[in-house]
């Protein structure tokens, strides 16, 4: 199982960072030790001073996918849920200053938090979604307000790497995004729907 990353796919988050906004699909991946199951609380690591949250719709596809096109990508997913891309941002930071690779600042241990899922069905969509820190609203959205569509996602990351069964593709994060202090929760709704509390250790 890996996971993989969308970087820069909402308009406001892009502004947010001061990026440019992407010709094409921006992805990296999580390796599998940075999953954070419903449940486990999220730990502050000692090597860094600035954690930021990013809240993201989730998507998980249910068979072995590789050069599929768009049309018929979105067979393959079977659920949907909402997920925080933890980031070492100062780290993350460092990495782009020097030219460096910044995997470090993304996929390090519980880096990848997951909510409960619910069944992935094309008559839902839109999916609208939230992020509450200690119950104030800090990121809110819907899949329609990405740059690039999930079935564009699973087409354009399926040329290069083959998709396997389980695999997660969080999907970008809109603007909102913050830094974690220990004893903050974290909780992530889509349609209302609590699937996500993560407390900060």
């Amino acid at each position: 199982m890996k996971i993989i990353c969308i970087g820069r796919n909402y308009i406001d988050h892009v502004k947010e960072m001061n990026n440019k906004i992407p010709e094409y699909p921006v992805f990296f991946v999580k390796s599998e030790n940075s999953l954070l199951l419903p449940g486990e609380n999220f730990r502050i690591p000692d090597f860094s001073n600035e954690i930021h949250y990013e809240g993201e719709l989730v998507f998980r596809v249910d068979e072995n996918i590789k050069n599929t096109s768009e049309e018929e990508a979105m067979k393959y997913v079977s659920a949907v849920t909402i997920g925080i891309d933890f980031t070492a941002r100062d780290i993350q930071r460092r990495c782009i200053e020097r030219g460096e690779p910044w995997e470090i600042a993304k996929s390090f241990d519980g880096s990848a938090a997951v909510g409960k899922f619910l069944p992935f069905s094309l008559s839902q969509l839109p999916y609208h979604f939230s992020l509450k820190r200690n119950e104030t609203i800090m990121q809110a959205s819907s899949s329609d307000q990405m740059i690039f569509s999930l079935s564009k996602l699973i087409a354009y990351v399926s040329k290069f790497m083959t998709l396997c069964k389980n695999d997660l593709i969080f999907t970008g994060t809109p603007s909102g995004i913050g830094k974690v202090e220990r004893g903050d929760v974290l909780k992530g709704f889509i349609n209302d729907i609590l699937l996500l509390e993560v407390k900060v250790v």
